[in-house]
């Protein structure tokens, strides 16, 4: 029976820090996971640009990948169905980067307004490079290179594939229609408070990793940010502020009356902490049983990466065919 086409996406991690934290699990992969059902989903963990922060660190970027690669895998991303593969195993990112980088007006890139919150970021031996401000291009090459329909976003993220759409169509307008006009695949997703009320985040050190032991994650929680005026027990409390919360709305079953109790000082931080760590546990567990398993057996996961990238580099390698006959290369 022949297999019916399905509409391709494209989507990526950078492995910073080699494992993913909650708010990338809530925020992007359990999207993926549910999208690979109906679409051909390439995932890719985008190693060179990793280096735009860590290039006096690179020695760690291919473990750190082994690492997403295992989260990808530990919270449903099914390699019989979605490519997973590493950026820097398929060349062609580089090459389309390359002919990308010579039609982009410079203007377009000073613009940006993560270039300069990236530059403030900062620290080491790390500068503000050519490959920093160049981020938007190469990120285009990742994206462009598979046609897809289109990118999983949230709301928050539309306006930074915008960019991505603007130098497709140049290049379109300049040598002819190569690239799509990319979709932005929206979806409701969460963005998950970092355990000091800010947004959590790998940079700021506040987050609670998928790879964390339940311990780990209870002393996190119990360290975490709760409302500064709810002093008592029976102290009426401000849920919109409070990381723990935050957490319940997304893992505990009964969150209404959890927050509910803490608006009318019914409940303490103490009770709200500790079934918070049990509601989070509870729900990692299964994902955190998988990677377990897949880090005993790491020459899967990096057979996996393997398959991927011959994957994608069957699609990228015909991309680059068209671009090279547009641009009438040799």
């Amino acid at each position: 029976m022949k297999r019916v086409s399905r509409k391709r996406l494209l989507s990526g991690m950078q492995p910073t820090q080699g494992k993913l934290h909650l708010g990338n699990l809530e925020g992007a992969l359990r999207n993926w996971v549910n999208l690979q059902e109906e679409y051909d989903l390439f995932c890719c963990v985008v190693d060179w640009h990793a280096l735009t922060t860590m290039i006096d660190h690179s020695g760690e970027i291919y473990e750190n990948s082994i690492g997403v690669a295992t989260d990808y895998l530990a919270a449903g991303i099914d390699p019989d169905r979605s490519a997973i593969f590493l950026q820097s195993q398929v060349k062609e990112h580089a090459e389309l980067y390359l002919l990308f980088s010579m039609c982009t007006p410079l203007g377009w890139l000073e613009r940006v307004p993560t270039y300069k919150e990236k530059r403030e970021l900062l620290t080491g031996y790390a500068d503000a490079s050519h490959g920093l401000l160049g981020y938007p291009v190469l990120q285009a090459a990742d994206i462009l290179l598979y046609k897809p329909y289109g990118v999983p976003v949230g709301k928050d993220q539309v306006p930074h594939l915008e960019l991505t759409r603007e130098i497709g169509r140049r290049f379109n307008y300049l040598f002819g229609n190569v690239f799509p006009e990319i979709q932005n695949v929206l979806s409701e997703t969460p963005s998950m408070m970092g355990m000091d009320g800010r947004k959590m985040s790998k940079s700021y050190d506040n987050a609670i990793y998928i790879a964390d032991t339940p311990d780990e994650t209870a002393m996190k929680i119990m360290k975490a940010f709760t409302d500064p005026l709810k002093i008592r027990k029976d102290d009426p409390g401000h849920p919109e502020g409070c990381a723990v919360c935050d957490l319940h709305t997304v893992y505990n079953p009964n969150y209404v009356l959890a927050l509910e109790e803490c608006r009318q000082g019914l409940r303490g931080c103490v009770q709200n902490k500790r079934e918070c760590i049990e509601s989070v546990n509870e729900a990692l567990a299964p994902i955190r049983a998988r990677r377990r398993v897949l880090e005993q057996d790491r020459g899967h996961v990096v057979d996996i990466l393997a398959a991927g990238a011959e994957k994608a580099r069957a699609v990228a390698s015909e991309t680059m065919k068209e671009v090279r006959i547009a641009m009438g290369l040799p």
